[in-house]
């Protein structure tokens, strides 16, 4: 484990308007941590990974990225990022996955997973291609890199969009519900890969109503409700004698 975490929050909150959606999240997530954020919809599991990559800015709140700070700054009244250049820094070390894949439709697939590496990080495009060919490889859509995503299933459109954001070789990803836009039969397609990803000790922060993820694959389990984190452990604690009963419910909901 590294001394300092790859990822710690601090006290974030967020409102939008008078409703105040997140009330105070703190948590450290450290190197090869696999970490299950669970809880019914609407418990803020969502704006919370969105508050992390500034997807969504945070009211108050500190995030620190590999022990680099998000600095914010009071404008207007309201909370703003400092610096767009460190706010674009910081979202290249985060790779973000969507329930919706949002690929570039009038993009092949490997032209999606080079896009940021060639414009972004400004890297030759013979060498990100190599990488990406390497990656399509690895989520099992090799075939794949000359078609354009309408042509794709929803499981290998998911597949090539963890492509794309391995492709900027972050720190930490985080996955907002990865499979469940999916047909049932594709959820495992796409799980597989996140559990090899795991495997390799790839950070991870997943939001998920896949019980069997949580329960076989995370090393940390984290219940969020009403904006609140109400309780986390190991996957035998959580799953275990000593869940809360809010969390029991929620799995006997969500099946166990």
């Amino acid at each position: 484990m590294t001394a300092q975490p790859r990822l710690s929050i601090r006290d974030i909150r967020k409102s939008f308007g008078t409703l105040e959606v997140l009330k105070g999240i703190s948590l450290d997530a450290r190197d090869g941590d696999v970490i299950s954020l669970l809880g019914a919809s609407g418990s803020g599991k969502s704006t919370f990974l969105r508050c992390i990559n500034l997807l969504e800015t945070p009211t108050s709140g500190r995030v620190f990225v590999d022990g680099e700070e998000i600095r914010m700054l009071q404008k207007n009244g309201k909370t703003v990022p400092a610096s767009q250049k460190q706010v674009d820094h910081i979202r290249s070390e985060l790779g973000m996955v969507f329930q919706s894949f949002n690929l570039w439709s009038h993009m092949t697939v490997l032209e999606n997973v080079i896009e940021g590496p060639v414009h972004v990080l400004k890297r030759p495009k013979a060498e990100c291609i190599a990488e990406a060919e390497a990656l399509l490889e690895k989520v099992g859509i090799a075939d794949k890199r000359h078609v354009y995503p309408a042509h794709m299933s929803g499981g290998q459109q998911q597949r090539a969009a963890i492509a794309r954001a391995l492709a900027m070789k972050p720190k930490v990803m985080l996955f907002d519900e990865p499979t469940s836009a999916l047909d049932p039969e594709l959820v495992g397609e796409v799980l597989r890969v996140m559990r090899a990803l795991a495997e390799e000790g790839m950070t991870m922060l997943v939001v998920t109503h896949e019980m069997g993820f949580a329960r076989n694959v995370s090393n940390r389990v984290v219940f969020m409700r009403e904006g609140l984190i109400e309780s986390s452990g190991s996957p035998e604690e959580m799953f275990g004698s000593v869940a809360s009963p809010a969390f029991r419910q929620f799995i006997g909901h969500y099946g166990n």
